[in-house]
C-alpha cells in the first residue's frame, strides 16, 4: 500500500514538553531566573501548542516569559508581560501553527521594530525577509513588498505595521500566504481573509508600541549538538538614525588618507538607513540592494561576499523580469512558451540594469576587497552602506571615489546566525 506522504503534515504532534520553564544565571552571590510558561492554543477542540518542530516528527514546544528579571552588565533584558508573537491573538488559524510560522512571524517583527514611522510590510519566508517595502498608505506597502519577489512570498508570512483594512486584504488574498499579522484587522478585511481556510491570522495589539522595542534586548539561547548552550544578548543595531552614520576617512599604510568625496544625498540616505535595519534580520553573510524604500535583490547566507552580491543582483534581474511578464503577459516568466515574450521580459531588465540603477547597496559585514562592492556598482549603484573595519577601507574608498558612488560606514557589523 503506497504510504500517504502528506498525512505528515496534517498531524498536530503530542509534545512531551514540561508546562513550565526555568533558566537560573547564579554567580557573584546572586541568582537571576527566568520563569517561562507553555503556550497553546485550542482550535478545533483541540488544545495543543505548536503543530511541530521545523519538520514533522521533530516535537516542540513555545514558551512565554512570565516571571524574572535579568540583567547582564549595564543591560537589563526585556521584562515578563511584554510579549509580542508568543501572545498574539489567533483571529483565524485553520490549523495549529508550527516552529516556522512563528518564527517567521518573529523575524518580521524583528525587523518592523525599526521602521514603525511609515507604514511598512515585511514578507518573511524561512526566516529571511523576500520583500520589504514602505508606502503612503499600509496597501501600497505592502504591494511594493510583494512585488519586489512575488514568486518566494508564496507561502510567506506577511507582517504588517499598521491595521490591516479591505484594500490590502484584497491584495494578499490574490496570493498565497501562511501567515497574516497586524496590530489590528478590519471586519471587512477578516470577512475576505475567511474564505482562506488555512490563512493563520495574527493579531498582536503591542504592536502600536513596537518603537518601544527598537532599543531593547532579550537572551538569545542557541543549542548546540552535544545539547550545550549559547547564551547571548540579542543584536541592536546601533546606526538607527542617519546620524549614527560615519563618513568613511582611513589612513592607508603609507600615511596617506583617503576620504569619500561624494555625501549621499537625502534620498539615499533614506534608503541606506532602511537598508540597514532591514539587514537587522538576514541571514549572513549577506548583501541587498534597495530603491526608493523598498528592497530590489536580497542575497542571504552564503560564504563570500562577493557571490553574495552577485546573487542579490542575479535575483533583482529575474525578479524584474518576472514582474514585467506578470504585468505585460499576465503570465509568469517560468511560465510563458513564446520565446519572443520571453526575450522582451529579458531585455526590459537589462535595459534597466534589474532595477539597480540608482540602488544603494547594504552589506553586512565589510568588504575586505573592491571586487565584492564593484558587482553593485556595475550595476548603477550610486550608494553604498556597511560596517567599514576592513584593512583595505582605503580601496574601498578610491573605488567609491573614482565612479562617484557615495558611501557611509555604520562602525558595527550585522551578521545573524
Amino acid at each position: 500500500m503506497a504510504m500517504d506522504l502528506k498525512a505528515a503534515y496534517r498531524t498536530v504532534m503530542d509534545d512531551h514538553f514540561a508546562p513550565m520553564l526555568e533558566i537560573s544565571f547564579v554567580g557573584e552571590g546572586k541568582r537571576q531566573t527566568l520563569v517561562y510558561e507553555k503556550v497553546a492554543w485550542t482550535i478545533d477542540g483541540v488544545r495543543k501548542g505548536l503543530r511541530y518542530g521545523e519538520n514533522p516528527g521533530q516535537e516542540a514546544a513555545m514558551y512565554r516569559l512570565t516571571n524574572g528579571n535579568l540583567a547582564i552588565g549595564e543591560v537589563e533584558t526585556i521584562q515578563p508581560g511584554r510579549a509580542l508573537v508568543t501572545d498574539a491573538e489567533l483571529l483565524q488559524f485553520g490549523k495549529h501553527p508550527g516552529k516556522i510560522n512563528l518564527t517567521d512571524a518573529d523575524n518580521a517583527l524583528n525587523i518592523l521594530r525599526f521602521l514603525s514611522a511609515t507604514p511598512c510590510a515585511v514578507i518573511v519566508k524561512h526566516n529571511n525577509p523576500c520583500g520589504v517595502a514602505k508606502g503612503v498608505t499600509i496597501a501600497e506597502a505592502y504591494d511594493r513588498a510583494n512585488k519586489a519577489d512575488i514568486l518566494a512570498a508564496f507561502g510567506g508570512c506577511i507582517a504588517l505595521n499598521r491595521t490591516c483594512d479591505r484594500e490590502t486584504a484584497e491584495l494578499i488574498t490574490r496570493n498565497y500566504a501562511e501567515v497574516v499579522v497586524a496590530p489590528d484587522f478590519e471586519e471587512s478585511a477578516l470577512a475576505l481573509f475567511a474564505a482562506k481556510k488555512n490563512l493563520r491570522v495574527m493579531k498582536i495589539g503591542a504592536m502600536a508600541k513596537l518603537e518601544t522595542y527598537a532599543a531593547e534586548r532579550f537572551v538569545d539561547f542557541k543549542s548546540l549538538m552535544d545539547g550545550g548552550i549559547i547564551a547571548q544578548l540579542s543584536y541592536l543595531p546601533e546606526a538607527r538614525t542617519t546620524d549614527a552614520f560615519i563618513v568613511p576617512k582611513v589612513v592607508d599604510k603609507q600615511g596617506v588618507t583617503h576620504s569619500i568625496a561624494r555625501k549621499p544625498t537625502e534620498k539615499e540616505l533614506d534608503d541606506m538607513l532602511f537598508g540597514w535595519l532591514v539587514e537587522s534580520g538576514i541571514t549572513s553573510n549577506s548583501v541587498i540592494y534597495v530603491k526608493d524604500g523598498v528592497t530590489v535583490g536580497i542575497g542571504t547566507g552564503e560564504q563570500d561576499r562577493v557571490g553574495v552580491a552577485e546573487i542579490a543582483r542575479d535575483k533583482a534581474y529575474r525578479k524584474l523580469a518576472d514582474r514585467f511578464a506578470r504585468e505585460t503577459y499576465g503570465t509568469p516568466y517560468n511560465e510563458l512558451t513564446d520565446a519572443a515574450r520571453r526575450a522582451a521580459c529579458d531585455a526590459f531588465a537589462k535595459e534597466t540594469n534589474g532595477g539597480l540603477r540608482g540602488a544603494c547597496m547594504v552589506s553586512d559585514a565589510f568588504f575586505p576587497f573592491r571586487d565584492g562592492i564593484e558587482v553593485g556598482i556595475k550595476e548603477g549603484v550610486t550608494a553604498v552602506v556597511q560596517p567599514g573595519g576592513a584593512i583595505r577601507d582605503w580601496d574601498i574608498i578610491d573605488c567609491c571615489n573614482e565612479h562617484g558612488v557615495a558611501m557611509v560606514f555604520t562602525g558595527q557589523r550585522s551578521f545573524r546566525h
